[in-house]
């Protein structure tokens, strides 16, 4: 093995373009550690405030961006047992995955099923991770309730409307333009609602007889999240996933006390340093489901190491459909 790799270093906090491509040594995992050869990275739009210190986690400079991977176990640290080199992988390490080896804590692993390639089971953890986090353990939602997801054809919105549908929700898949709404049927939603020329809430409304929706799964915030708010159901829950949209919103309190429902929210990180034998349960399961074909984990392109700050300027435009996947 090479004893130096090529890796994508923030060097100083900025957009995409300020990143480099470097030659850096291999690292040595330490106890508890294992070294992988990175196969496929993903990229997620927290990456894209990562690298300008905009995200609650801060690394240390320099660092690679680049959350989860899929690879080989190249290397065994001091204590780690139930692993051996050459198996294949998928893990969430939050960032640092953007090189050709990464160092993953033994714990964070978990097998890759020899039918899902690559790009796809490295895109798996954090948005369908996050995604069943969000709508099993902290929405509960059951067979037959009405889910509307926001942003529905990034890579997370994607996501929520996979596994709706294999939890038995029937989806509201909403966007912002015709093509992105024909990329969320194609991921098996139900209906559809084009925010950008329909009123949010009289169409949740209209598509629910005037009940409201039972979930909704907002990864935008800005101003989608008091129209969606407005259009839940009675006891219904609004899971707060992040804000691709810009702006935190600020929720009228009076409506959730008027709808008797919840906001709840999802900040899969903790949860999975929280319960990690939860987290591997659900991550089990997700794995199961896109080795039969349940989800499909829809990838919108493959990128090489040097053209990284192009794939992260397109997350940061908005302009992924589905996941971008880094391919040392």
């Amino acid at each position: 093995m090479s004893r130096t790799m090529r890796a994508v270093l923030c060097e100083r906090l900025g957009p995409p373009e300020t990143l480099s491509l470097a030659e850096i040594p291999v690292p040595e995992p330490g106890p508890g550690e294992v070294l992988v050869r990175v196969r496929a990275a993903a990229l997620n739009f927290f990456d894209t405030l990562i690298i300008e210190g905009r995200y609650q986690v801060k690394p240390d400079l320099p660092f690679s961006p680049a959350g989860e991977l899929c690879g080989e176990i190249a290397a065994l640290g001091e204590g780690v047992g139930g692993w051996e080199a050459g198996r294949r992988v998928v893990a969430y390490i939050g960032h640092g995955a953007a090189r050709d080896y990464a160092i993953v804590p033994a714990n964070r692993l978990i097998a890759a099923p020899a039918g899902l390639d690559d790009a796809r089971a490295a895109g798996m953890s954090i948005t369908y991770g996050t995604t069943l986090h969000a709508l099993a353990d902290r929405a509960a939602i059951r067979p037959g309730e009405t889910l509307c997801v926001l942003g529905a054809a990034g890579g997370t919105g994607l996501a929520a409307v996979e596994v709706g549908k294999a939890l038995g929700a029937r989806v509201i898949a909403c966007a912002s333009s015709p093509d992105k709404l024909a990329l969320a049927r194609e991921a098996g939603a139900d209906e559809t609602v084009d925010y950008s020329r329909e009123d949010l809430k009289a169409r949740l409304k209209a598509l629910t007889d005037g009940r409201g929706v039972d979930v909704v799964y907002d990864p935008v915030g800005g101003d989608l999240a008091e129209p969606a708010l407005r259009a839940i159901a009675w006891e219904g829950r609004y899971l707060v996933i992040g804000f691709a949209g810009g702006a935190i919103p600020k929720i009228p309190s009076n409506l959730v006390l008027l709808k008797g429902c919840d906001v709840r929210g999802v900040f899969w990180g903790a949860f999975l340093e929280r319960e990690p034998a939860r987290h591997a349960a659900n991550m089990e399961r997700l794995m199961g489901w896109a080795a039969d074909g349940t989800i499909r984990v829809s990838i919108d392109a493959t990128y090489p190491l040097t053209q990284a700050a192009e794939a992260l300027g397109r997350i940061a435009s908005r302009e992924a459909r589905g996941k971008l996947v880094l391919v040392p």
